[in-house]
């Protein structure tokens, strides 16, 4: 498995909105590609304008392919990526 949490604050109050929604639309993109376990947006409530992003691939491989999907390659390259601060963390999951 291959595991990945990444923090996102966005640069501007005034665009928090957006990132919801553009988030919103990423998930629901990357949950239909193959190899996905687990994708989800959260938005914290003690910093509004922070969100994270927990990923889980069956294979580091289904990742790279998800790399070069819609999800990112329209929505979150183009339009999250310049509106946030981005600290990605790959992990491992502790069982």
């Amino acid at each position: 498995m291959y595991c990945l949490n990444v923090w996102l604050t966005v640069k501007d109050a005034a665009n928090v909105e957006t990132i919801r929604k553009l988030l919103a639309e990423q998930v629901r993109l990357s949950r239909a590609e193959p190899g996905c376990l687990r994708f989800e947006a959260y938005h914290s409530e003690a910093d509004p304008r922070r969100f994270l992003l927990v990923e889980r691939w069956a294979q580091k491989a289904d990742w790279e392919t998800h790399r070069t999907a819609k999800a990112v390659q329209e929505i979150y390259i183009p339009k999250v990526l310049p509106l946030v601060d981005r600290e990605p963390h790959v992990s491992q999951l502790v069982e």
